[in-house]
């Protein structure tokens, strides 16, 4: 078939789509998918999307009551039940001393399932310290898990994919070992997939999560889970003042600390960089997500028929809440990212807590933390923490 065929192709499809919604009779052969692809239909499929359950939608007209009744559903779509019975039983390894702070590996069981390694980093100094749990990125990526945001002293090998993670995204950094540099207690694990727990093959990804599904049970719901359970474990630690522990993250990390932050009433605040959107903004040709793969890591099914992605982050509300986006960013595009915003303030407004949200767009960069993103972070875990 030549492109021109292609085309004519494409174009009678979707037609037939259309004919089919409006009452008009389709044979099963005409019926095809477009666009990434998404079924000839999807546009009836997002009109179908109200979001009932959102702030201002939501029959609920008290803010407080609304958050329980949004968190409930959103905890019954995880489908992996909560783990607050399952000992941590941590394990230290691997310590090391640098001028500012000390490293250690430490092992702990956040599910029931298997054990978990992750980098724990402490200040020089008298806590208990203020802390941060932060949470890796996805990035197709999968032999660096923790080692893209803390410095691999254990591993030669990984120190060499880590070192050109930070030079791509994080102007060189590793922004945990900056955290803790700064006074900061740093935890970073490894999610299923990535560094110990992988590597995972990118296009493995989708049978990992029918696999799950199969099973009874949620990829995206185990790694919500695990970092819920990461949040209270770094809060428990005798080195932390359990008053003043945030989740921070970049891409797939920044999903994961604003789900986190409305989960866990561990988390006091949380800093989200280039990861939020509305999501029939997101659900557009051309855009990752179209292609399955590393969405399900965020993908909790029939979740959608309630709440949008920025109404999940602001369960959260009123805490303190920090979302950074690239405008040159073309995995969220500007118009998502400006509904989310527009949706996220709404909720802090009706708490009384607009200035406990910031929101802030950097139209010269794409979908990077650079350093100087990272700086106005740290002031601002300095400010409200």
């Amino acid at each position: 078939m030549d492109a021109h065929e292609a085309l004519g192709r494409r174009t009678f499809v979707v037609g037939a789509g259309t004919a089919l919604l409006g009452g008009g009779a389709v044979s099963g052969a005409e019926a095809a998918v477009v666009d990434g692809p998404l079924p000839d239909f999807h546009p009836a499929l997002k009109d179908a999307l109200t979001f009932p359950l959102a702030w201002g939608r939501s029959p609920i007209r008290d803010v407080r009551a609304w958050r329980r009744t949004a968190r409930a559903t959103v905890e019954e779509h995880l489908l992996v039940e909560r783990q607050d019975g399952t000992p941590y039983a941590p394990e230290f390894t691997g310590r090391s001393r640098t001028r500012d702070y000390t490293r250690e590996l430490v092992t702990v069981s956040l599910t029931r399932y298997e054990r978990v390694r992750g980098a724990l980093l402490t200040p020089h100094g008298r806590g208990p310290f203020p802390a941060v749990l932060l949470l890796h990125d996805h990035g197709a990526r999968f032999d660096i898990g923790k080692e893209k945001l803390v410095r691999p002293w254990y591993d030669d090998t990984r120190l060499a994919s880590a070192r050109a993670w930070a030079e791509k995204y994080f102007s060189g950094r590793f922004v945990g070992d900056e955290l803790a540099r700064r006074g900061y207690v740093v935890l970073c694990l490894d999610a299923l997939g990535w560094g110990d727990r992988g590597p995972l093959a990118y296009e493995q990804q989708q049978a990992l999560a029918a696999n799950f599904y199969n099973l009874g049970s949620s990829l995206a719901g185990l790694m919500a889970r695990e970092d819920q359970r990461a949040a209270a474990f770094l809060a428990g630690l005798d080195r932390v003042d359990a008053r003043r522990v945030a989740a921070v993250g970049f891409s797939m990390g920044a999903c994961r600390a604003w789900q986190t932050a409305a989960l866990s009433g561990h988390v006091a605040a949380a800093a989200s960089v280039c990861w939020m959107t509305g999501l029939k903004e997101m659900m557009v040709p051309g855009n990752n997500t179209l292609r399955g793969q590393s969405a399900y890591y965020m993908l909790h099914p029939g979740l959608a028929r309630h709440l949008d992605i920025p109404d999940v982050a602001s369960i959260a509300a009123p805490r303190p809440m920090l979302f950074f986006d690239g405008g040159l960013d073309t995995l969220f595009p500007a118009e998502g990212v400006r509904v989310a915003y527009d949706r996220l303030r709404a909720v802090w407004r009706a708490h009384h807590a607009e200035e406990r949200i910031r929101t802030k767009t950097w139209p010269e960069l794409g979908h990077v933390f650079t350093d100087t993103m990272q700086d106005e972070v740290v002031s601002w875990l300095d400010d409200v923490l």
